[in-house]
């Protein structure tokens, strides 16, 4: 059965209220830099929230001056993390190494509840890699944007350059990845990658908890199909889209749900739905049935000889 019980994460900090899932970046000391116990925590995170029948929503946020200054340039010195470039066979290793990074951040972006990133200071490499995978973002005044990558002789290689051309124009993001520069929130805003910009950190995380209390009111399973919508329709034409969305709606159409939202509205009183049902896993299932537990089964060598 899935878990219930919070995840133990080392820097990062995961609360559940009211649906509402909050999961903070916690090393403001050393900027919430990502080295990999941050992917150990993301991991187990998205696990819980994934499987989570109460979570609705997922806020990501952060603590300190800078929502994260990317990857921890330290992890370049250690012996282990170093890619070898001296053999092919090193270079397809480091292939495989990167699309294993590269999954926590996918899983983030395919998690079955919205994401919304509040992000203050500096995001800078793979920490815009990481707010890219978010459904939705909030800023501080003082919040900048920057792939940094390219700053330290390398082509960033975490999403960025992969997702962020489904959100801006790109000319945009070739400036951006060709120069390192700094990308202010104000400009950021005026261009839709941020839904809202603020002048505090409070007042910022306060907004992205507003929004997700609104999302955490509707039905799961009508956000969960919304959600499946937009992220097919970003990959893919209008007309597969549309052709899918048939697919979809006929899935999870519910009569009870429409009709307990409109009643909730003229009501005026928050409305009753009923949760997603829980992820499994079929590996994590504790299932070895005894002979004659299920009706009309065969052994595998009944199977295989009759």
């Amino acid at each position: 059965m899935p878990t219930t019980t919070l995840p133990s994460l080392a820097v990062m900090h995961l609360q559940v209220q009211d649906h509402i899932a909050h999961l903070q970046l916690n090393q403001p000391e050393r900027l919430n830099t990502m080295h990999p116990a941050f992917w150990r925590d993301l991991g187990a995170a998205l696990e819980y929230l994934q499987r989570s029948t109460d979570v609705r929503v997922l806020v990501l946020s952060s603590t300190g001056k800078h929502f994260s200054a990317g990857m921890a340039l330290e992890t370049f010195a250690n012996p282990d993390f170093i890619p070898q470039d001296r053999s092919p066979e090193g270079r397809a290793a480091l292939s495989e190494f990167l699309w294993d990074m590269q999954q926590a951040f996918t899983r983030l972006d395919n998690l079955r509840i919205p994401v919304i990133a509040a992000i203050q200071g500096g995001c800078i490499g793979g920490a815009l890699d990481l707010v890219c995978c978010a459904c939705l973002r909030y800023a501080t005044q003082d919040a900048f944007f920057c792939v940094q990558e390219i700053n330290i002789g390398m082509v960033a290689d975490l999403g960025s350059l992969q997702r962020l051309p489904k959100l801006l124009p790109m000319g945009l993001v070739k400036e951006l990845a060709y120069t390192g520069r700094r990308w202010p929130a104000e400009a950021a805003l005026a261009q839709g990658f941020v839904n809202g910009v603020h002048t505090t950190q409070d007042a910022m995380l306060d907004a992205a908890m507003a929004c997700a209390r609104e999302i955490a009111a509707k039905p799961p399973i009508a956000i969960w199909g919304s959600k499946q919508a937009l992220q097919f329709a970003r990959d893919h034409s209008v007309d597969d889209s549309l052709r899918q969305m048939g697919w979809l709606q006929a899935g999870i159409w519910s009569n009870r749900h429409v009709m307990e939202s409109v009643q909730a509205t003229q009501q005026k009183r928050a409305g009753t739905f009923a949760p997603l049902e829980p992820v499994r896993h079929f590996a994590q299932l504790d299932a070895e049935p005894g002979p004659g537990s299920a009706p009309g089964a065969h052994s595998p060598a009944e199977r295989i000889t009759s």
